[in-house]
């Protein structure tokens, strides 16, 4: 059966593409892109450094504005970001049966609620699969077992996640500093290869 998995390069995702994988699903790596800055690159490189299918769907660019605006009026990321990936799913939906992301259970962002996820499936006629029973910790402990991470500071270049896009149309609207005051730094974490043993 195919899957997608919503795909940002990150250990969460790609952990997500391993297990469907393991389980039979013929998986293919999902990056939603709007338009206006090609931050589906590192998706790209990171899902062919692990031999699994990629695709960037073009969405709305409306989404985007619409995100970029309930950011912009709240001063912090979080509504504009599960706004944007609850659209995200609803895209892949259309095009997939099974619809996966890298969502663990203590993630802040974006993160959906039972009711949600309800909607979604009955709404879509879909299944939808996340890493809800699974912590940061042990996201780190598995992903150190079977991938090779790059970590560094998120910068426009190395990251596929909305935020980018996001970024990008705030330093468009509002200039090119704005999104610093939104989006506080951070450490970046990109799957760039497997692990020796694994190969």
């Amino acid at each position: 059966m195919n899957a997608c998995v919503l795909y940002s390069g990150g250990k969460d995702s790609s952990l997500m593409a391993v297990l469907l994988q393991k389980l039979g699903y013929n998986v293919e790596l999902v990056t939603i892109n709007f338009g206006v800055f090609d931050s589906f690159k590192p998706a790209e490189e990171s899902a062919l450094s692990l031999g699994f299918k990629h695709r960037v769907l073009k969405a709305d660019e409306q989404i985007l504005q619409d995100a970029t605006r309930i950011i912009l009026d709240d001063g912090f990321p979080n509504n504009g970001i599960n706004y944007i990936h609850k659209e995200a799913l609803d895209i892949v939906a259309s095009h997939y049966n099974v619809v996966a992301d890298g969502i663990r259970r203590d993630d802040r962002i974006p993160k959906l609620g039972a009711n949600e996820i309800n909607s979604l499936e009955g709404r879509k006629k879909v299944e939808y699969l996340n890493l809800r029973g699974f912590g940061h910790k042990t996201i780190n402990s598995l992903s150190e077992k079977l991938f090779k991470v790059k970590k560094e500071p998120t910068n426009m270049e190395n990251n596929s996640d909305y935020e980018i896009e996001i970024r990008f149309l705030i330093g468009k609207i509002e200039g090119e500093n704005a999104a610093s005051n939104i989006f506080p730094p951070h450490i970046q974490s990109r799957v760039v290869g497997w692990k020796d043993e694994i190969q």
